[in-house]
């Protein structure tokens, strides 16, 4: 029996990217795939959103010069271009599977409804909401928390590079210490950088757990749905 029944996934695009540090690579996007299928498999309701940060993002832009609410658009779009890269990926696999966008862009995805996105999870379908929340100056992680509300997710799972939560930068400070449960405040009071505060706060006020893991070792999602402590939740 798998620990969720329905989640919302939260993928990095710069995760995505793999060694080359930008773009998509095609092993990574595979890895993920074959991830998700294992526990779609397992009866899971699997609900996805990426970021975009491997092709464009908005505030990065706006260092070059960009608008800044065109620069949000740009990065919108990039997450649809991941979402599009994964979509295809599910279909080698055989995965069902649907697009959909937080702005009008069809045919390329289906317009963005809660009963949408319910529905097809309803029906086996793992369902890929791109193009954040549609508005600018609300990054991907704000866009995470909004959904999975929206969808009932029982939790969020951020798939990232890093095995969980730690008191500092573990790629920086080797005396960094792991958490393996850490509350909504806490993470406020030590500044420490899992989500945007504003995807915080919505986590916090709808009761809405978050658990973080390193989702670029293949089956470590598989392991979080068996119950494995490998990451870090954070809840009240």
């Amino acid at each position: 029996m798998a620990k969720f029944k329905r989640v919302l996934l939260k993928l990095s695009g710069e995760s995505l990217a793999g060694p080359q540090g930008q773009g998509i690579d095609v092993e990574r996007l595979n890895v993920y795939a074959r991830q998700i299928k294992e526990v779609c498999e397992m009866g899971v309701q699997v609900g996805i959103v990426i970021g975009g940060g491997n092709i464009f993002r908005g505030l990065s832009g706006v260092g070059r010069g960009f608008d800044r609410v065109k620069g949000d658009q740009m990065g919108m779009c990039a997450t649809v271009i991941n979402s599009l890269a994964l979509s295809s990926a599910f279909d080698v696999l055989g995965v069902k599977n649907r697009v959909l966008t937080a702005i009008r862009m069809e045919p390329i995805g289906e317009f963005y409804t809660k009963w949408k996105a319910i529905n097809a999870l309803e029906a086996g379908e793992v369902v890929i909401m791109s193009g954040g929340t549609g508005n600018p100056y609300f990054t991907t992680d704000t866009g995470s928390s909004l959904r999975g509300i929206e969808i009932e997710a029982d939790v969020m799972l951020k798939g990232t590079r890093v095995d969980g939560i730690y008191t500092a930068d573990p790629e920086k400070d080797p005396t960094a210490t792991k958490f393996s449960e850490i509350t909504y405040d806490e993470v406020y009071k030590r500044g420490l950088k899992v989500m945007d505060l504003s995807a915080i706060t919505m986590c916090r006020e709808n009761g809405f757990p978050i658990y973080v893991f390193n989702m670029d070792v293949e089956g470590n999602l598989r392991r979080v749905m068996e119950g494995e402590h490998i990451g870090t939740l954070v809840k009240k």
